[in-house]
């Protein structure tokens, strides 16, 4: 189910206090897919992820990208919010449900669609913490503003869906969408699984869930990017992940400015001119790979 506002809140959210212009680039819709746990040096030129590896040869690879902190939670509520809400763990997120600003509340409060994908959630709205080998709410920023009856900032119950219910009609995606495979998926690894399967395995259920999407997006106006949370690598300040993008407009090559999570929100704040939430608004912006 997709959250849809009515149109005389679209033509007055336009004039929302720290409301942006709208870049020149508005992508119809932008699919989000968050990986597990591996550096960049793990991922790009490794034979064990071709599909991931095709995608960064036919689009935009960004070669100095950054997460925010480890461990994993941070770093999905960073990409989300501009903002680890306090969090420095992975466990249950304090005063949910929040109601600070972020990327899917922006996007209703204008007129926008937003939803987010999780592999393994039991059921739409489900509040489940995590299943081992599969679904894990710490990758599930989104739920953590889900309320009954949303305030603002809030996001509705709709908001929260399985996997199972990403359209195969990519025209009925929502604006924004963000797309978590389980833990048997995304590369995170269970302590028993080698890397090499790993990557194997995340890299097989990517071109089969999201390489028809991929393809599309080049020549429907719209956007795919996939991203890791953090490294593989929990003493590592440097916290290098791959981070790749491809679709209608983006330029492909390799570019080396260097970026973070909340490179990755301002920019999508951007294409729909919206208040840009937390330390995105400090974010360096990304250029040269998207219209400017």
């Amino acid at each position: 189910m997709l959250v849809r506002i009515a149109l005389a809140a679209l033509l007055t959210a336009g004039t929302a206090a720290g409301a942006v212009a709208a870049a020149p680039w508005s992508p119809s819709h932008v699919v989000v897919v968050i990986e597990e746990n591996h550096s960049y040096e793990q991922i790009i030129g490794n034979a064990d992820a071709p599909f991931l590896n095709k995608l960064a040869a036919e689009g935009a690879l960004f070669t100095d990208a950054h997460g925010i902190r480890h461990p994993s939670q941070p770093n999905y509520l960073a990409l989300f919010s501009g903002s680890t809400q306090g969090t420095t763990g992975d466990g249950a997120v304090r005063g949910t449900p929040l109601n600070a600003p972020n990327l899917g509340a922006a996007l209703i409060a204008k007129g926008y669609t937003f939803a987010g994908y999780s592999e393994d959630l039991p059921a739409t709205g489900s509040l489940k913490r995590s299943a081992r080998g599969g679904y894990a709410r710490k990758h599930n920023p989104w739920s953590d503003w889900q309320a009954d009856d949303p305030g603002p900032n809030q996001l509705p119950i709709g908001a929260n869906q399985p996997f199972k219910n990403f359209p195969s009609d990519f025209d009925r995606l929502p604006t924004v969408a963000f797309v978590v495979p389980d833990l048997s998926h995304d590369q995170h690894g269970d302590g028993l699984t080698s890397d090499r399967t790993l990557i194997r395995d995340s890299d097989a259920w990517l071109k089969s869930n999201i390489g028809d999407y991929a393809q599309w997006a080049v020549t429907h106006n719209s956007l795919l990017i996939v991203t890791w949370d953090e490294d593989d690598n929990d003493d590592s300040p440097a916290n290098h992940i791959p981070t790749i993008m491809i679709g209608a407009q983006v330029k492909p090559g390799r570019y080396d400015e260097r970026i973070d999570h909340y490179s990755v929100l301002r920019m999508i704040e951007d294409f729909y001119g919206l208040p840009r939430a937390g330390a995105s608004a400090s974010a360096a912006p990304i250029v040269g790979a998207i219209p400017e």
